[in-house]
């Protein structure tokens, strides 16, 4: 017997502002279902979740829940007034007796239930919400972006617990791995249509794909048959004109079929233009340690970034990955050990707390009154990649509509504010780029878009980022902080560490060593480290290849004195040579010292 559908919504049309979101919607939630709700930003994803829950009134149609189905909305920005701690919130609608369900799910979602809802912060606050639906198990789950503001191991906790349920959820997420890992259909909202298809995630981008070709294939045969038509109206309708009215209003319904199809949204014009080169030693960062007060956050750490690495740093919330960032950079200083910047770095920053923003200013005034940005005289204009660009032709670039540029950055939604913010960078030149949490908010595109433009920059990228799959793609190594002092480089992506961890390599050797025969073991290899002349040489390096570095410094500015050539080509033409030389010996140096480093 069929069970009866948990929701179901029939003909639901909504208007804001004048502008459909949703026409004739009709869509069904059945018991068991694991739902991706997919879509670009800005598309109506959280609108049509919300319209699921009962928290929009639409303009027509019904929604019907299922008697005794209970539906449960993670909210986005929860409304906690009322509440003295995040546990009181978490566990507002538990029975009496219930309140160990929050303890539980609090301690995969790593929050504390006693914080006091005045000082919690925006991720803390979002975790509160997480909790309160998965302690209070409805019987369809309604998530909306879970996991933002999660490391990867409650990431990893929270789809261990998606997957056991038997409660069905609709799930919106950036997170490709965990939407491969958990949905079954996928629910696509394009240019105000709803599709569904009964699978997962991992086929969304082939069945997009489809649908968009299938669409250009049609939008052509129609601009032919169009053409067509018209040809025949103006050679033939004088001749015919009382027969052949009717075909006349057939090219007119044509036209108007044509004129009525929505353009699919471009991609945002992500373009990055590498600086001057740095040199090939990046950071050389030797024993470097971090304490605040009792807490350890770094301890006894090397690290060598060359010219071109991509650099992941992963770990639990809190842990210190955004400090080893800013020591790294040069920010702070370490409290133990040093850290060498190479020379001509040019560093853009892409922070998580969007601080480079000012909320209150307009995305005009945002990048007009960027002193980096702004192009002297023009009050309409800005510097991108030393062209100047009108704002309104930029910010279209990056997916904002003329109504959006005098509006307040605060009124902008979260992938909104990263498309800003990366506007900002991507107008300067850099060759070391800082992407602290770039992926939060952003939509799927969006982000293939971001890994392209990385795979082409010629600088060197450092990342901390939660997003499995993004790491994947762009990391060539990764940097695991533990706790408690511990950070371990591993070459790869975050599928190679998973690999390589401690946990995973033990457990790997106890299984071969389980099914292999036995055998002698093999002997130990003979000592291949330095002689005593290659232990010298070594330890002469650094300071040859510091002098080189400040004579480089020197000599370019030299010959950045205006009007130099013209008033003494000579010694313009020396220095150039000198400079030339000098960055010629400084990279042979370097590849020497990095070659009997390694060997040492």
């Amino acid at each position: 017997m069929a069970r009866a559908p948990l929701l179901q919504l029939s003909d639901i049309s909504l208007t804001f502002g004048g502008n459909p979101v949703f026409d004739n919607l009709s869509l069904v939630v059945q018991p068991g279902d694991r739902v991706a709700l997919v879509g670009r930003n800005g598309s109506g994803k959280s609108t049509l979740m919300k319209v699921m829950a009962g928290l929009v009134e639409v303009d027509r149609g019904t929604r019907v829940v299922s008697p005794g189905v209970s539906v449960g909305y993670m909210e986005q920005d929860p409304d906690l007034s009322g509440f003295e701690t995040l546990g009181d919130f978490a566990a507002s609608r538990l029975d009496e007796g219930e309140e160990y369900r929050v303890a539980m799910v609090a301690e995969g979602l790593k929050f504390n239930p006693e914080t006091p809802v005045a000082t919690a912060s925006g991720g803390e606050r979002r975790r509160a919400a997480l909790a309160k639906l998965l302690a209070e198990a409805p019987e369809l789950m309604l998530l909306d972006e879970p996991t933002n503001h999660l490391d990867i191991q409650a990431i990893e906790w929270l789809e261990a617990e998606l997957t056991s349920t038997r409660t069905a959820f609709v799930l919106i997420s950036h997170d490709r791995t965990f939407l491969r890992a958990l949905t079954k259909a996928t629910l696509w909202i394009d240019r105000g249509e709803v599709r569904r298809r009964e699978s997962g995630f991992d086929r969304f981008e082939e069945w997009r794909e489809t649908v968009w070709a299938e669409e250009d294939d049609a939008r052509h045969k129609l601009d032919r048959k169009i053409k067509a038509e018209a040809k025949w109206a103006v050679e033939g309708i004088s001749a015919r004109r009382k027969r052949n009215q009717g075909r006349v209003r057939a090219l007119a319904a044509l036209r108007e079929e044509r004129g009525s199809q929505i353009r699919r949204q471009g991609t945002a014009a992500l373009e990055m233009e590498s600086g001057t080169t740095s040199g090939k030693r990046v950071i050389e960062a030797r024993g470097i340690g971090k304490w605040f007060g009792d807490k350890t956050i770094l301890e006894g750490f090397d690290l060598r970034v060359l010219r071109g690495d991509r650099v992941a740093f992963v770990g639990p919330n809190g842990v210190g990955k955004t400090t080893l960032l800013k020591m790294l950079t040069g920010e702070i200083a370490p409290d133990q050990g040093s850290v060498v910047l190479g020379t001509n770095l040019e560093i853009a920053v892409f922070d998580q707390t969007r601080a480079q923003l000012a909320p209150d200013a307009t995305l005009w005034e945002n990048l007009t009154g960027d002193p980096l940005m702004a192009v002297s005289g023009a009050s309409d204009q800005v510097m991108v990649r030393g062209t100047p660009k009108h704002v309104v032709a930029y910010l279209k670039d990056f997916l904002f509509d003329e109504r959006q540029v005098r509006a307040p950055v605060r009124s902008l939604s979260g992938g909104e504010k990263a498309r800003l913010l990366l506007a900002k960078l991507m107008a300067r030149p850099s060759n070391l780029l800082i992407l602290d949490e770039p992926t939060n908010d952003l939509d799927v595109e969006t982000l293939d878009l971001l890994q392209d433009v990385l795979g082409e920059y010629d600088g060197t990228v450092l990342l901390v980022s939660h997003d499995r799959d993004f790491i994947d793609r762009i990391a060539t190594a990764t940097v695991a902080m533990e706790g408690n002092g511990r950070a371990t480089a591993y070459p790869g992506g975050w599928s190679d560490y998973a690999a390589q961890r401690p946990e995973a390599m033990a457990a790997a050797a106890k299984a071969a060593a389980k099914a292999a025969p036995a055998r002698e073991q093999p002997k130990p290899s003979k000592n291949t480290g330095l002689s005593f002349t290659e232990r010298k040489r070594l330890d002469d390096l650094p300071p040859i290849i510091a002098r080189l570095e400040a004579e480089i410094v020197k000599l370019e500015e030299f010959l950045a004195v205006p009007d130099l050539y013209s008033k003494d080509p000579v010694k313009f033409k020396k220095g150039t040579e000198a400079l030339t030389e000098r960055q010629i010996a400084l990279q042979s140096a370097e590849a020497e010292w990095l070659a009997l480093e390694e060997r040492a």
